[in-house]
C-alpha cells in the first residue's frame, strides 16, 4: 500500500512539474531519493535563495554563476563539497548548513528550510551532466 501511495504521489508531482527539460523517470527517482522533494518547487527555490548567482545550473534562467561549481550532473558525483558521500540527506545538509560541513567554504548560510532543501535537492538530482 505504501509503495502504491508513493508511486501515485510521484506521478502527481511529475504531472505538476510538466518540465520538458527533465524526463519523468529522473523526476520520479529524485522524488523517491529525497523523500518527497518537488523538483518544480526546487527550481523556484534556487532563484528564491540566489543559488543561481554563484552556480551554473541548467533549466534555471540566469544561472550562469562562476563562483561555485556547475551543478549539472551532481547526481553522478561521488562527493558533495569534497567532504560528504553523495546522497540526498547529505546534499540537503550541505544546502542548509554548508559551514557545518566545511567551515571555510565560500558558500553562504542562506537560511534554507528543510522543505526547501529537499525540493532543491530533488531538482538538482534531475539534472544531467552537460555535454
Amino acid at each position: 500500500m505504501k509503495a502504491a501511495l508513493a508511486f501515485c504521489a510521484a506521478a502527481l508531482v511529475m504531472a505538476a512539474i510538466g518540465c520538458s527539460d527533465v524526463d519523468s523517470g529522473r523526476v520520479r527517482a529524485a522524488y523517491i531519493m529525497t523523500g518527497g522533494g518537488n523538483a518544480r518547487l526546487g527550481r523556484a527555490d534556487i532563484r528564491k535563495y540566489g543559488c543561481y548567482t554563484c552556480h551554473t545550473i541548467s533549466g534555471v534562467p540566469g544561472a550562469r554563476g562562476l563562483v561555485g561549481p556547475p551543478l549539472d550532473g551532481i547526481g553522478q558525483r561521488q562527493y558533495i563539497a569534497g567532504e560528504l558521500p553523495n546522497n540526498a540527506a547529505n546534499l540537503m545538509r550541505w544546502i542548509q548548513h554548508p559551514h557545518s560541513v566545511e567551515p571555510h567554504t565560500l558558500m553562504p548560510e542562506m537560511g534554507v528550510t528543510e522543505t526547501d532543501s529537499r525540493d532543491i535537492a530533488a531538482f538538482l538530482y534531475t539534472l544531467r551532466e552537460r555535454d
